[in-house]
């Protein structure tokens, strides 16, 4: 099984499991991604999903270039194989709870598109971060490089994808391609998870809603921030404040 979600707890884990092919992403784990997320995302005891690599020093080495060199004159098949890209891609950006990426090794080409999907980036000091479609001749998708520009700005998206550089984990930290250095996602996993699901599937919808162009409130948005202070998590998060205790959030 070249993709696994592993549950227990609050944490909720889909391991990239294809070291032999350094975690290189075929169609068939293109189109089971999506399914996975969900699984995650539906799971009402989950508040955070990771991605990740099964084995160590790998994150994901983009898309199996083997197997689009065998299916480049096949129309039907690229037109399927950019579908399911795109669409998993979309539906991980999209997750309706925080996703980390935890990025150990190598996160090239469409395996940064995966990082660059979820919420936070954690790389260890051994990560590195490069965008390749150049040196292939091919052309980096729409949705993906959209998700660059938003975190490194056009200059810097412009050169990663221009040069195909791969760029250490200090670098990837300084232009914001990463969000922290550390060798495991577990002390934001922790924060995270405590804090009230409601809250923060709330707000990440309000952070898509702006990175989608949205720049000012709606009816719907501000019924979201109105109909918070109706619900459980707000009347235990409050209670627990002025008791000068830890919040136990429910789901």
């Amino acid at each position: 099984m070249t993709l696994r979600l592993e549950t227990g707890g609050p944490v909720a884990r889909l391991y990239i499991d294809r070291a032999d092919k350094r975690n290189a992403f075929t169609q068939a784990m293109w189109e089971a991604l999506p399914e996975l997320v969900a699984r995650a995302m539906t799971d009402p005891a989950i508040r955070v999903l990771t991605i990740e690599s099964a084995t160590p020093g790998v994150f994901c080495a983009g898309a199996d270039i083997a197997e689009l060199l065998a299916n480049r004159g096949d129309a039907h098949w690229r037109a399927a194989n950019q579908a399911a890209l795109n669409r998993a891609q979309f539906e991980l950006a999209r997750a309706d709870k925080p996703v980390i990426a935890f990025i150990d090794g190598d996160c090239v080409g469409g395996g940064c598109g995966l990082a660059m999907a979820a919420d936070i980036r954690v790389a260890t000091p051994r990560a590195r971060l490069g965008i390749t479609p150049a040196r292939l001749g091919l052309v980096y998708p729409l949705h993906d490089t959209k998700l660059l520009v938003d975190l490194v700005g056009p200059g810097q998206a412009r050169r990663l994808l221009y040069t195909g550089d791969l760029v250490e984990a200090p670098e990837a930290l300084r232009i914001g391609l990463v969000d922290q250095i550390a060798d495991s996602p577990g002390h934001l996993e922790d924060r995270i998870a405590a804090n009230s699901p409601h809250s923060t599937s709330g707000m990440k919808r309000i952070v898509q809603r702006v990175l989608d162009g949205q720049a000012h409130d709606d009816a719907e948005t501000l019924a979201w921030f109105a109909q918070a202070f109706t619900e459980p998590d707000f009347l235990e998060g409050s209670t627990a404040f002025v008791e000068k205790r830890r919040p136990e959030f429910r789901r």
